[in-house]
């Protein structure tokens, strides 16, 4: 299968602004370096192949192909740029749905026999209603934290709230409950 060539013409302005990027090195190597590779694409001065600006470069051919597609594709400004995702590397495990179903869960009667609802007790429950397919104590914890819920949820939790932490003296053993205005 052969690449499709896309044909590098940069203007003067567009030239001078990619030497000056690269002649005063402020910028981030990938910027840089993307700016390194439409100069020596460019058809309207010496246009050299794509092995030899990936050889010259140390990057990999791809690199001097994609670059040069966005340039013709979208434009200057997104060629100096990375390329956005448009997905996240690894999916949400809990959507809208199913952490608003969690909040409801960790905020009810906690199971027959226990005080309060631990998160490993919730990630366990969580699995076990089929409100996602697998779920760890880490995970519960990091969406009830982006929740907001901290405050008044820690105690549900078995956290200490904000005025009944622990303080330790020097030999480890617990000084008591102190209040956070000392």
């Amino acid at each position: 299968m052969e690449r499709q060539r896309y044909i590098v013409r940069l203007s003067p302005e567009e030239r001078q602004e990619l030497e000056n990027l690269v002649k005063k090195g402020k910028s981030s190597a990938f910027k840089i370096r993307h700016a390194q590779i439409l100069l020596h694409s460019d058809a309207n001065r010496e246009c050299l192949s794509v092995e030899a600006i990936a050889t010259m470069l140390h990057c990999n051919k791809n690199t001097v192909v994609e670059v040069r597609k966005r340039l013709v594709e979208k434009g200057f400004a997104a060629a100096l740029e990375r390329k956005k995702r448009s997905a996240p590397p690894t999916p949400r495990l809990f959507d809208g749905e199913a952490e608003a179903r969690l909040i409801a869960l960790a905020c009810s009667t906690p199971p027959e026999g226990r005080v309060r609802w631990t998160l490993q007790l919730l990630a366990d429950r969580v699995v076990e209603l089929n409100i996602v397919p697998h779920c760890t104590a880490n995970t519960i914890h990091e969406v009830l934290k982006k929740t907001c819920l901290l405050p008044p949820f820690t105690r549900i939790l078995g956290y200490p709230t904000g005025r009944e932490r622990r303080f330790c003296s020097g030999d480890g053993r617990c000084a008591r409950y102190l209040s956070t205005s000392l």
